[in-house]
């Protein structure tokens, strides 16, 4: 059996303060595209979660460039295969209200995490002669 190099890396951002589903709205735009693709596609969404994603999509690809330095490994080369938002931990405080109230707020927070694996070449198979 030969043993094949998987290439893949990943990269998670914590604790970033926005929340999950503003976040989730920009990783579904970029789901499964060139890196490179990706990168531009973000930088023109009117966004503030597009940053962090870009900054996320690029430590992943700077990752799998690292792990294999004796591959030359462009940004052309590699896809999104996975991107997803978890729900961090949320900050509870409390809006005053009138008579005494308390309104509660939630302040919201999110993990990123970004797999990134190089684009698989795919071979012409050649037509196979059937045999009859």
């Amino acid at each position: 059996m030969e043993e094949t190099a998987i290439y893949t890396a990943r990269a998670v951002q914590k604790y970033l303060r926005i929340s999950p589903r503003k976040v989730r709205l920009v990783a579904d735009l970029v789901r499964g595209e060139q890196v490179d693709v990706a990168i531009t596609r973000l930088r023109f969404v009117n966004k503030k979660a597009a940053a962090y994603v870009s900054k996320v999509i690029k430590s992943a690809a700077a990752n799998l460039r690292d792990r294999f330095e004796d591959e030359p490994l462009d940004n052309e080369d590699l896809i999104i295969r996975e991107i997803y938002v978890d729900e961090g931990p949320t900050l509870k405080r409390i809006q005053p209200a009138p008579m005494g109230r308390a309104h509660p707020i939630r302040k919201r927070s999110s993990h990123v995490t970004v797999v990134v694996t190089r684009k698989e070449v795919e071979v012409e198979d050649e037509p196979k002669v059937s045999e009859e």
